[in-house]
């Protein structure tokens, strides 16, 4: 009896005292996210797991943000029904596992070496596995791409000039044994936090081992093939005035910050292929009245039949291949925009049904088969294709779906009740 008397006043001295005490340690809440707590521990171990993935920003704030936004997930997904499945988890842990050329079973052991638990890794995995099936339920089903966005997407390649030659400033950390870690810390603290030139070189001037710290890391124009070819893309990815993530060499860590590049466009971009329409008529007031009512190629064509000859002549052709005073006109119209030309004894209507870069239309003929375009024309490799339709209109795609349910969790996180104890 005195056993059970000791028992239930210790139960009641450890719910009086040293709970509470917990409560403010490791396993204390710092977040609601509607019914569902965020503790301290659960941030720990996401940050921790964060550094080990050389998330480009591990901070906490960052770590928060994420744990919030998975509970968000998991809260749409059973909303609507959705549960993981061992198979579908194991899947996604063996896919994540993958990316590091590790078995789930290697992958987790390597985390539970630096301090990261098992059920961190499962519980971040569970999450990206439920919103896929979420995104692909509720969002997927509203995404669509239409020719015009990829004609769109298509120009802009076209427009875009080629960088064949870049402005880099370099900073480079030694990284004896040892240190490796805090060097890369430090990059990725710099990555974060410089946002203009004069930032880069005075850390430069401070931390890079390079013949180029006293000028800041600034290095003269730089041809972009006698970059390393694994470095090309990363510095083909940044606009000017932008920093590279961190990359480790042996021995050292690297950064580098882009000032300018310079490039050329592809053989044809600048020329333009014209679909246009002329119509001969007996005076420039008829061309008005019919420009008054047809507001399409298509619609001269309907107002044309009231005539016995159809007197409308419609084709397509490279803008210095038309006739200079058809021409003319044509550069000054919009798409569907028309003109009439006075002769004097008798007039022209002149009509432009669309307007597409000369590189472009020559792709699409090459691709039907009635023709080479003029990137393949030029045989010269340093210019490479366009991108090919169907492969375009999935990029469209897949970047709408990510910015949808970008949209979508924001709403979530919107709706949510998310507070702090």
């Amino acid at each position: 009896m005195r056993q059970i008397i000791r028992a239930t006043a210790l139960v009641a001295m450890l719910g009086s005292t040293a709970l509470p005490g917990l409560a403010q340690g490791l396993f204390a809440p710092v977040i609601y996210v509607n019914d569902a707590a965020v503790t301290r521990y659960d941030l720990d171990q996401r940050t921790r797991f964060m550094q080990l993935l050389r998330a480009p920003d591990a901070s906490r704030e960052t770590a928060l943000r994420e744990l919030v936004n998975d509970r968000l997930k998991m809260q749409a997904a059973e909303l609507i029904g959705i549960s993981v499945t061992d198979e579908g988890l194991q899947a996604g842990l063996a896919e994540f596992a993958g990316r590091a050329n590790m078995s789930v079973d290697e992958f987790m052991a390597a985390l539970a070496e630096e301090g990261v638990e098992r059920q961190v890794f499962r519980d971040f995995v569970t999450a990206g596995v439920a919103w896929r099936e979420v995104v692909r339920q509720r969002v997927v089903p509203r995404i669509e791409v239409s020719d015009r966005e990829i004609d769109q997407a298509l120009q802009r390649e076209v427009e875009t000039p080629l960088t064949d030659a870049v402005l880099l400033s370099e900073l480079i950390m030694p990284a004896p044994p040892g240190s490796e870690d805090q060097v890369l810390a430090r990059a990725e603290e710099m990555a974060r936090t410089i946002r203009s030139e004069e930032a880069f070189a005075a850390a430069a001037r401070q931390w890079s081992a390079t013949p180029t710290a006293g000028r800041g890391g600034r290095l003269d124009w730089t041809p972009l093939a006698d970059l390393p070819p694994s470095l090309q893309p990363v510095i083909q990815a940044l606009s000017p005035g932008q920093i590279t993530q961190p990359l480790s060499v042996p021995g050292a860590v690297v950064l580098f910050y882009l000032r300018d590049s310079r490039g050329r466009l592809r053989p044809g971009a600048t020329e333009q292929t014209v679909d246009y329409l002329t119509m001969a008529l007996p005076s420039p007031a008829e061309g008005a009245r019919i420009l008054a009512v047809a507001d399409s190629c298509d619609q001269v064509h309907v107002q044309a039949n009231r005539y016995a000859l159809d007197p409308v002549s419609r084709q397509t052709s490279p803008l210095g291949a038309v006739p200079t005073d058809v021409a003319q006109r044509l550069s000054t119209l919009d798409p569907d925009e028309g003109s009439v030309i006075d002769y004097g004894a008798g007039a022209t209507l002149v009509m432009l049904c669309s307007r597409t870069p000369t590189l472009l239309a020559g792709e699409a003929d090459a691709a039907s088969g009635e023709g080479t375009s003029e990137v393949a024309e030029t045989g010269n490799p340093s210019f490479p294709p366009l991108t090919p339709r169907d492969q375009m209109r999935e990029q469209i795609y897949n970047r709408k779906i990510n910015e949808a349910a970008d949209a979508y969790l924001a709403e979530l996180r919107a709706d949510a009740l998310v507070r702090q104890p």
